[in-house]
């Protein structure tokens, strides 16, 4: 049942049928050698589907031979090639004439060592190669003993003329009933000689409703049928109820926007709101001058922020709300930059309202708290002060990176921020130990650093159980004063706010290496399918 030449599915089954009403029961193998495995069980579901015929499945391994084993079985093994071109050479053979003789370098090599091991060979006093010889010590023409070659005036030397070979032999046999000994087939598979392959074979037997022509069976009932009373006598085709039906390619939610709803749950749970962070190019003013970041400071340069080329520049800040005096704001982050204010000394270097105004992809999602952070200004609660508030957001920021395994120009920024009174680092400290104990996250570190607009800084770490070894999960602080002043809050306001990206936990619950096959365009969607929703606290 391998060939392509074979009769169509519709034909086979009167084939089967004609067969069977002969023979009972047949081997397909035997009585379709022709017919594809295709063909043969499209036949037989269509039989066996009207009850018509019976079949079992029957499958066993057959040995076939590979090309080297073909060319031996043809000609010899390379053992047997080398003991024969050196028997026929009286004087020996050195290595090149013997490549010369056999004409295949490979056989050569290969079949020198084995002819060696069998002892069908020797090397000569002249280096050569010669056939082994049996000594045979005659006496007044009687053969007294065979020996190992001791050259005396009563020895007389006999060339050996013929061996055994045993690796063609085998092979021939294999060739011939496709199957051997269990151990000789292994020999041989290992030696790479033969390849073992799976056959299906059919054994098909008559069923009850066993007949030489296929009745015609209904799918419908037509209208046809009903007027002319038809239907009565027709014969129609059961249901299949056990039929797969045909796969339904429904979408999938990509890992991270699983992940993404999970982190969404815990935010919402713990009373915040969502920013809206559909603002993807930003100013210099709310990315980076808002923040305390100062307009020498590395991030801002080329190599790692994507600057806008057209338009290039912005205008000023405008109000986010009503009442709103963004001219006052705007002189204010210039004073604490240039010469300080609200108790910080400044940089003490000439601000540029130009550098200020070039728009950029936003870096971070930090430049929307921080306009979240002046709406909230502008608000009033019961006691004429702005409310406490809990804002969150997750979305995309872009920084001008390599790409490598662990790094892409763009990634998601998952951040929180908290503005309420009398907050303290303790606080945050113990706020991260319950935001991320709902992901699972426990045993949290804290070590200090350093961010231009928060003051004191911690980064935050986690002891990775694969990687048997402490991994950074987030970064946090407190915003300074002289960024939270300059846009209205007052002094007793605190804020604190962490941060971490949205792809290292997905990697880590999804066991994803390389972040490429995560985010872009090498993503398997094949896996993206296949990948269950996430519970970030589940292991």
């Amino acid at each position: 049942m391998t060939t392509s030449n074979s009769a169509p599915a519709g034909d086979l089954t009167s084939q089967v049928l004609h067969k069977l009403s002969t023979q009972s029961p047949i081997l397909s193998s035997e009585a379709f050698p022709a017919a594809t495995f295709q063909d043969v069980k499209a036949a037989l579901d269509r039989l066996g589907s009207r009850s018509m015929v019976t079949y079992e499945t029957m499958e066993r391994e057959e040995a076939l031979l590979e090309p080297e084993a073909e060319q031996i079985a043809a000609h010899g093994s390379h053992e047997a090639r080398v003991f024969e071109a050196v028997r026929e050479a009286m004087e020996g053979l050195t290595i090149q004439e013997l490549e010369q003789a056999i004409g295949d370098k490979t056989v050569t090599k290969l079949g020198q060592g084995k002819a060696f091991k069998e002892k069908w060979i020797s090397k000569g006093k002249d280096g050569k190669l010669v056939a082994t010889v049996r000594l045979i010590f005659l006496w007044g023409g009687d053969l007294i003993c065979r020996a190992e070659p001791e050259l005396t005036p009563y020895v007389s030397l006999l060339q050996a003329d013929s061996i055994k070979d045993s690796t063609r032999a085998v092979l021939l046999q294999v060739k011939e009933t496709k199957t051997g000994d269990a151990k000789a087939l292994a020999d041989l598979k290992k030696r790479k000689l033969i390849k073992l392959q799976k056959v299906v074979t059919f054994k098909i037997d008559k069923g009850p409703k066993f007949a030489l022509e296929i009745e015609k069976e209904e799918t419908d009932l037509t209208s046809d049928m009903l007027s002319s009373g038809s239907w009565k006598t027709a014969k129609f085709k059961p249901y299949n109820f056990r039929a797969l039906g045909s796969d339904q390619n429904a979408g999938a939610l990509h890992p991270l926007n699983k992940v993404r709803h999970e982190f969404r749950q815990i935010f919402f749970e713990m009373g915040f709101e969502e920013m809206p962070t559909n603002k993807f190019v930003e100013t210099g003013f709310w990315n980076f001058d808002a923040l305390f970041v100062p307009q020498q400071h590395p991030a801002r340069d080329l190599q790692d922020t994507f600057y806008i080329s057209d338009p290039k520049v912005a205008d000023k800040p405008r109000p986010l709300v009503e009442g709103q005096n963004p001219e006052e704001y705007w002189n204010n982050v210039k004073e604490v930059h240039q010469d300080g204010k609200f108790g910080s000394i400044g940089y003490k270097y000439p601000w540029s309202a130009d550098e200020s105004l070039k728009l950029v992809l936003r870096t971070h999602t930090t430049s929307i708290s921080t306009a979240m952070l002046y709406k909230l200004a502008s608000q009033k609660g019961p006691d004429g002060r702005p409310p406490p508030a809990r804002y969150f957001s997750i979305d995309r920021v872009f920084r001008n990176e390599t790409v490598d395994a662990t790094h892409l120009a763009e990634f998601h920024q998952v951040e929180g921020v908290i503005a309420d009174y009398g907050l303290t680092l303790g606080g945050l400290m113990e706020f991260m130990e319950v935001f991320f104990g709902k992901m699972g996250i426990t045993d949290l570190k804290f070590k200090p650093a350093y961010n231009p607009y928060t003051e004191p800084s911690m980064e935050i770490f986690s002891y990775h159980k694969g990687l048997g070894k402490l991994v950074e999960i987030g970064n946090s602080g407190m915003f300074r004063p002289e960024m939270l002043e300059s846009m209205g809050l007052p002094k007793d306001m605190r804020v604190f706010g962490w941060g971490l990206s949205l792809e290292r936990p997905t990697m880590i619950k999804y066991k994803i290496s390389n972040i490429r096959e995560l985010l872009g365009h090498k993503v398997d969607l094949g896996f993206i399918e296949r990948n269950p929703a996430v519970r970030l606290e589940k292991e």
